[in-house]
C-alpha cells in the first residue's frame, strides 16, 4: 500500500490544476477518466459551474478553522477524483477550502481511472466509488485514514431510495443536490473534521 501511495502523491496535482484540466478538457470536448461516454462530458460541465459556485460560496465554520491553524503534523489529503462525477462537485472544493485553513494541510488530486492500483486499495461495496478522500502523514506518507465517497446522510439517502425505487434516478439527483445546497458542506467539514482528532 505506501508504495502505492507514494507513487500517487508524486503524480497528484493541486486544485488550481485539477480546475484548470477539467476546463481545459471541457474546451475539446471531452471529460476526466478514460471511458468515452457524451454524458460524462455534459455531467463535467454542470460540475464545473457548480465548483465555480462553491469556491465563492462555500464557507469553513469558526471553529473548524481554529483547530485547523493548530494541527500538531502536517497531512496531506490525497483525493481520488473525477470531473464528471457529482458528488465530487460538490465535495472537492469542500476539502479545498479545509486544506487552505492550515498551513500543515497539502491537498494533492489524483484521476480516478489514471490510478487504478491506488482506487483497489479503498473500494466502497467492490465498487470504484469517488471522491475518496485519504488522509495520509506527510512526513512518513503512512496511511491515517480515508473518507469517502460521500457523507452519512447523503450515503443513507441512497440505500434507502434504491431500497425502495430500485434504482437511482433523475428525481433522486435532484433530491441529492437539494440536500447538498441546503447543508452548504457542513456535514463534509464535520466528518472530515472528526476523522482528523488525532491530528488536532
Amino acid at each position: 500500500m505506501k508504495k502505492i501511495i507514494q507513487q500517487s502523491l508524486q503524480k497528484g496535482i493541486d486544485y488550481i490544476t485539477y480546475r484548470q484540466l477539467i476546463t481545459d478538457l471541457l474546451k475539446e470536448g471531452k471529460s476526466t477518466g478514460t471511458t468515452e461516454n457524451p454524458e460524462y462530458f455534459q455531467f463535467s460541465e454542470l460540475n464545473n459551474s457548480r465548483m465555480n459556485r462553491l469556491d465563492k460560496t462555500i464557507k469553513i465554520l469558526e471553529s473548524h478553522q481554529n483547530q485547523l491553524q493548530n494541527l500538531s503534523k502536517k497531512i496531506t489529503f490525497l483525493t481520488i477524483s473525477e470531473g464528471w462525477c457529482g458528488d465530487a462537485a460538490q465535495i472537492v472544493p469542500v476539502l479545498n477550502k479545509l486544506a487552505n485553513s492550515s498551513d500543515n494541510i497539502d491537498l494533492k488530486i489524483v484521476i480516478r481511472d489514471e490510478n487504478p492500483e491506488l482506487m483497489d486499495l479503498f473500494l466502497t461495496n467492490g465498487n470504484r466509488a469517488v471522491p475518496m478522500l485519504l488522509i495520509i502523514d506527510s512526513e512518513t506518507n503512512e496511511f491515517i485514514s480515508k473518507w469517502g465517497p460521500r457523507p452519512q446522510i447523503a450515503s443513507q439517502m441512497v440505500i434507502d431510495y434504491k431500497t425502495l425505487h430500485g434504482v437511482i434516478d433523475e428525481n433522486f439527483k435532484i433530491q441529492l443536490q437539494n440536500w447538498y445546497n441546503a447543508d452548504k458542506g457542513i456535514e463534509i467539514q464535520n466528518e472530515v473534521m472528526k476523522l482528523m482528532q488525532p491530528s488536532l
